[in-house]
């Protein structure tokens, strides 16, 4: 049987796996700024963190597994919009501590082949022009995991930014 997002919080092996490699902001800035979690963020953090980030205290972060954060404190997050999916085959996003806000892959086996192309959620939902950094450990950790073929980050978001295109507009219309 397949599981279902519903009120799933079990932390998948992959980003378990992710949580265990230490991401270098270095190279004067133009490093990965990506401090994975290893496990979600509880229900109650999420939702308390969605009010503050969008002002409107009558929302509840359920569709949201919060799994890191950027140096600022933006995180990343699997989006549950995708009824009767498993946690894997939802979309990772990415909502910055000024606002920002973008879609990163279209689910989770994406998610690993952008890492591996060298971009952290902030990178590939904000800067995904900028020129990628392959990481030959973390495509090790994507063949391990992903079930989707490799691609480059630039397909990988633009694909899943277009099929999620009223992501942005969706949390403007939370906000108060």
């Amino acid at each position: 049987m397949i599981e279902t997002f519903g009120g799933d919080r079990r932390f998948p092996d992959a980003l378990a796996a992710v949580a265990r490699v230490e991401f270098d902001y270095g190279d004067e800035g133009e490093g990965v700024d990506f401090e994975p979690y290893s496990a979600f963020d509880s229900a109650e953090e999420t939702t308390d963190w969605l009010r503050h980030w969008t002002g409107n205290h009558a929302l509840d972060g359920g569709d949201y597994r919060v799994f890191g954060q950027d140096g600022t404190g933006g995180l990343a997050a699997i989006w549950c919009v995708r009824p009767g999916q498993p946690l894997a085959e939802q979309p990772v996003v990415f909502m910055g501590s000024e606002g920002e806000r973008g879609v990163v892959a279209g689910n989770l086996s994406d998610f690993l082949w952008v890492l591996a192309d060298g971009f952290g959620p902030m990178e590939a939902a904000l800067y995904v022009e900028r020129e990628a950094r392959p990481d030959a450990g973390l495509a090790e950790l994507a063949g391990r995991f992903a079930t989707t073929p490799r691609r480059g980050a630039r397909e990988i978001v633009g694909e899943a930014q277009a099929e999620f295109a009223g992501f942005s507009a969706g949390l403007d219309a939370l906000c108060r």
